[in-house]
């Protein structure tokens, strides 16, 4: 093989191209942010999932992160409205961008109990944004000269935002390759028996056949709807199945503005001329100055680009290293594009026990959790160990009455008893009061101590 043959990929990489896609991209990214943070305040969820709970659920690795107090938690907010603006107009962008992102991600952070797909993929993405220079044109930066002004970028910047969108579409696809989607049509079949809202169409979606046409079409969707995008003949039909995907699962379904993020960032799969029509409604007469484009040192790009992708396409296989269904110990179910695939309820009820003193205490989780955090907890194992050592904490020095005595517990249990159900299955027990939860270890291991899965 000779030296320019090896080079080729990297020249391709490199390539110079039209920006305008980044350009759209780049506005519609902020618009949605913009949109969906106001919404995310206006609905009262800051202070419902942020502010209101007395106990957190923090991820494993990261309970090291300090929790602010309410003011600070309100500045986040509010700084995510400030910089959702500047990114859309293109104004301090990079800035704007690290700001978006450390500040996003602290938040979702914060307690898990509040992870969705989505947010997931926004830190992605916003992350990716802070490398990608999406403000060389149509932005307050190059207007004010903050930045060179360049309708040219390097062709890695939109690869690498494509290939984030096709990983969430693929994988999700990947997962729903297995039993209870194509041949069970569940959750599917349970959810849309329940949508009785609809008054024209309630009745048809409580059929099985339409559940199991969702089910198989959703996986194909999935599994397809990046080839087909990127083919620029089967392009416009694609977006077509992208549109009545997304509108149709955003109308029969509470999965908020995920749809709109998947709808406008497909976007960036159309061709440059098809963004360029886009700006071309918005751009001024007047021809911009152009600067040439400055050589990007390839080698560092080339590592990020490799490290990111292999992170991407590794972690949502971590599932495989652990033993018992995925569904049922939840371990590697996060941040694997699980979409839509589950619906599980649990009916938890915890115990305080102190042995030497005879004494067993029936728990109000309603006095510890809020309503989210009690619906999430209960099905989810290392959610459900976090619970058990806050209880353990908060009744080593509690006092209760016993014969008219005031006592305290000496070095309580926590135990539980906990059923579930799993995409309507029967319930069956998952977690057996014979334990002391404060002795299982919260760590990587397998979840033995969980009862065994009736599938």
């Amino acid at each position: 093989m000779t030296a320019t043959s090896s080079r080729k990929p990297l020249e391709i990489l490199f390539k110079q191209v039209s920006a305008a896609p980044l350009t759209v991209y780049r506005i519609c990214f902020g618009l949605l942010m913009l949109f969906s943070t106001i919404r995310f305040i206006s609905k009262g969820w800051v202070q419902s999932l942020y502010i209101e709970p007395s106990f957190h659920f923090p991820y494993q690795g990261f309970e090291w992160i300090p929790y602010p107090s309410e003011s600070i938690i309100w500045l986040l907010f509010i700084s995510l409205i400030v910089c959702s603006l500047l990114i859309t107009l293109g104004l301090f962008y990079r800035y704007a961008t690290i700001i978006f992102f450390f500040c996003f991600t602290y938040i979702e952070l914060l307690d898990k109990a509040n992870y969705l797909n989505h947010y997931y993929f926004v830190s992605l993405i916003s992350f990716l944004l802070i490398f990608i220079n999406a403000n060389k044109q149509f932005s307050l930066d190059q207007k004010f000269g903050f930045t060179s002004s360049s309708e040219k970028c390097s062709l890695w910047e939109i690869r690498i935002l494509q290939f984030q969108i096709a990983v969430v579409y693929i994988f999700a696809g990947i997962a729903k390759l297995e039993s209870d989607w194509l041949i069970e049509a569940q959750p599917l079949k349970y959810w849309l028996h329940t949508a009785n809202h609809w008054p024209i169409f309630g009745d048809l979606l409580k059929q099985d056949w339409v559940a199991y046409a969702f089910s198989w079409f959703g996986c194909i969707y999935d599994l397809l709807i990046v080839f087909i995008l990127i083919m620029p003949k089967t392009r416009k039909f694609g977006y077509f199945f992208v549109i009545v995907f997304h509108l149709t699962t955003w109308m029969l379904f509470p999965i908020g503005v995920f749809p709109w993020v998947m709808m406008v960032g497909t976007l960036i799969f159309f061709s440059p001329s098809f963004h360029e029509k886009i700006l071309s409604f918005f751009r001024s007469n007047e021809k911009n100055e152009q600067q040439t484009a400055k050589k990007t040192m390839r080698k560092p790009v080339v590592a990020f680009l490799t490290v990111f992708c292999l992170f991407q396409l590794i972690t949502p296989f971590r599932y495989l290293l652990k033993e018992g269904d995925v569904f049922y110990t939840e371990q590697g179910y996060r941040f694997s594009w699980r979409v839509m695939l589950m619906e599980k309820t649990a009916e938890a009820t915890f115990y305080a026990i102190d042995k030497n003193m005879d004494v067993k205490y029936e728990i109000e989780n309603s006095d510890f959790l809020t309503p989210n955090q009690e619906k999430m907890m209960g099905t989810q194992p290392d959610m459900i160990l976090d619970y058990a050592n806050y209880l353990g904490d908060e009744f080593a020095d509690t006092s209760f009455t016993k014969f008219g005595e005031i006592l305290k517990f000496n070095k309580p249990e926590i135990r539980a008893e906990i059923f579930v159900t799993i995409n309507a299955r029967p319930h069956q027990l998952y977690v057996n009061d014979d334990k002391n939860l404060l002795a299982v270890e919260n760590g990587y291991s397998d979840r033995t101590w969980l009862e065994p899965y009736i599938k």
